[in-house]
């Protein structure tokens, strides 16, 4: 398939405005971030005729911080200013993303569906976000966005969303979720309440528009336990094992803002552009693929190969310098004098 720039090149008023709304959204990230040193409050308690500080997080656990003393005023002075100036500072950065998200609606900057943009935005809320990467067909969008450019609908239609869940991490997610939601499926409803998880096809939840969410892990390796339920609710993601799963969850992550074609914003954690183009080629040679899906994972594949090198060719010499750290080793790198980002492109490129 040929692929002509020009055509595929956004608008300039849409692209200046994907970059300022892509700088407001990474400063809303930074700042709720910060925000977090101070999440929970903090009070005085009587206890047998003498306060004390206490320190409560969101979760509503307690520690004690001592005596009310001058030392503990001046802790609990502090921690309220500051907690009143991020607050500030939230609130203050989420009214300017409110007004880019309106400006990306109005010069249509976003190509993301709406409800799958939605499904990134409640895992980001949950606090869920790094234990997922999306994988398939959706991740054209994180390519797209980083490119400037858009894809043809031939490419990136699709009813379905892949989420890649990483199984080594299970244990910190089980409880990160059940301070969210009782139940993965919990989760998906606060974004839609007609997701249901599909009787025969308990990886699938599916809503009322037919939009599916799949969840998919790595083969069972390293005492991975099998079969496994996200949580202990009788309804809920029962997680399928997908062939070399594993090779996604260890690749190269890629992250990028992307914007529904409502205006909203989210970051799209997938996988390194390299391994979606290899991961296609394997795909559509599959014998029991199914041929109308082949066909498209080839045009997939050659999209984003070509992507790589007309728009993204720092990530192929990323990739490369990967590659000479895994073969090579950081010493023998080191003795090419090979210090900086810089030079190793360099390198690379002779």
């Amino acid at each position: 398939m040929q692929f002509n720039l020009e055509n595929m090149e956004i608008d300039p008023d849409a692209a200046r405005q994907y970059i300022d709304a892509r700088s407001a959204f990474t400063e809303m990230e930074r700042t709720k971030k910060n925000a977090l040193q101070v999440r929970g409050g903090m009070v005085w308690k009587t206890v047998d005729g003498k306060e004390y500080l206490i320190r409560t997080s969101a979760t509503g656990a307690q520690k004690g911080l001592g005596r009310r003393t001058a030392e503990t005023e001046a802790i609990y002075q502090g921690f309220k200013e500051k907690k009143q100036t991020m607050d500030e500072r939230v609130s203050s950065i989420k009214t300017r993303v409110a007004k880019q998200e309106r400006m990306n609606r109005a010069l249509r900057v976003g190509r993301m569906p709406n409800i799958a943009l939605a499904i990134l935005s409640r895992l980001a809320n949950a606090g869920l976000e790094p234990y997922f990467r999306v994988v398939g067909t959706h991740a054209l969008y994180a390519y797209e966005a980083a490119a400037g450019v858009s894809f043809s609908s031939e490419i990136t239609s699709t009813r379905d969303i892949d989420l890649l869940w990483d199984t080594r991490k299970r244990v910190v997610f089980s409880q990160r979720l059940s301070q969210d939601s009782p139940s993965m499926l919990a989760v998906l409803q606060k974004v839609d309440k007609t997701f249901q998880i599909i009787e025969d096809q308990k990886y699938t939840a599916i809503n009322k528009d037919g939009f599916e969410v799949d969840i998919i892990r790595r083969i069972a390796t390293e005492g991975d336990p099998h079969p496994i339920r996200l949580s202990d609710a009788l309804d809920d993601f029962w997680v399928v094992q997908a062939k070399r799963a594993g090779d996604l969850a260890n690749a190269p992550e890629f992250s990028e803002i992307v914007v529904a074609e409502g205006g909203a914003m989210a970051r799209m954690t997938t996988i390194h552009p390299s391994t979606f183009v290899s991961f296609k080629r394997w795909m559509s040679k599959e014998p029991d693929r199914d041929p109308l899906k082949r066909r498209r994972d080839v045009l997939q594949a050659d999209a984003v190969e070509w992507l790589l090198h007309e728009r993204l060719p720092h990530l192929l010499v990323e990739e490369r310098i990967r590659e000479m750290v895994f073969h090579c080793g950081w010493g023998r790198l080191r003795k090419r004098n090979l210090k900086s980002v810089k030079a190793w492109a360099a390198a690379v490129a002779a």
